[in-house]
């Protein structure tokens, strides 16, 4: 069990997770890059499982698009949440439970096509990441698609000091981010790493990578939302030059590894 479950149960539990995609143009940009990373390993033939599904936007997105969709989350208001939207929805073919990334108890081994853990990586510090990974792999078919969300430690530096100059640099971001790969203000809700060490740690169990992406290259969220479209159509352009490069990816607030058991 995480060992900082009580924080995140507390974090996620008010449901605003459910907002985040729609909060500004510079907010979606994360979830429009993954959606589109994710797509090209789902299909109508596939079982799909994710760990750390919020309220579910990727699994309502998903449900017309693969056999079936599993949703764990650590937050029952998240479930609760998402178990609304799939009853509203009339949908057939997700189901959802209670459950943390770093002991899957309930799922059985060997299951999936697709194991998507979209989140538990920001949240679990390195020891706690390898319990994540294993159980990831343990529920996975064989051959089958793992795909890893995490922060990178760079890009969330990046994105920080041009976010908000005011703020950043300042020492104690440094001693976080760069040397304790933690965030500075809530060190112990989340944790950082790098594409480098990401791929190390999959490569331990036994994993093969196929690509290493970045899907949130925002650096300034205020100066994206304030662009016109014609400049905003440009830039899109432009990040999908960076998310298809994996020499870019650690600039990215965060990133994806696409891997295969």
């Amino acid at each position: 069990m995480a060992k900082n479950e009580k924080l995140i149960y507390e974090r996620y539990s008010d449901k605003k997770e459910e907002n985040r995609s729609k909060l500004s143009r510079a907010d979606g940009l994360e979830f429009y890059f993954t959606k589109k990373a994710l797509e090209k390993y789902i299909n109508e033939q596939t079982s799909v499982i994710e760990i750390g599904c919020g309220t579910g936007y990727y699994g309502m997105y998903f449900s017309n698009k693969c056999k079936k969709y599993t949703g764990v989350d650590i937050t029952p208001e998240n479930i609760e949440l998402f178990n609304e939207k799939i009853k509203g929805a009339n949908i057939k073919n997700i189901s959802t439970l209670v459950g943390d990334a770093t002991n899957l108890v309930n799922i059985g081994d060997n299951l999936y096509d697709v194991v998507l853990v979209l989140g538990p990586m920001y949240h679990l510090p390195p020891e706690e990441r390898d319990l994540a990974i294993i159980e990831a792999k343990r529920i996975c078919r064989n051959n089958g698609i793992i795909i890893f969300a995490y922060i990178n430690k760079f890009g969330a530096y990046l994105y920080g000091s041009l976010s908000f100059p005011d703020i950043y640099p300042n020492q104690k971001v440094n001693d976080c981010a760069l040397v304790n790969e933690t965030d500075d203000i809530y060190p112990e809700e989340f944790f950082y790493t790098t594409p480098e060490k990401m791929a190390d740690c999959v490569k331990r169990y036994g994993l093969n990578i196929i690509k290493n992406i970045g899907v949130n290259f925002v650096f300034n969220k205020g100066q994206v939302n304030n662009m016109d479209d014609e400049k905003y159509k440009c830039w899109l352009d432009f990040l999908e030059y960076l998310c298809e490069d994996e020499s870019c990816t650690g600039l990215s607030n965060h990133s994806l590894l696409i891997c295969t058991k």
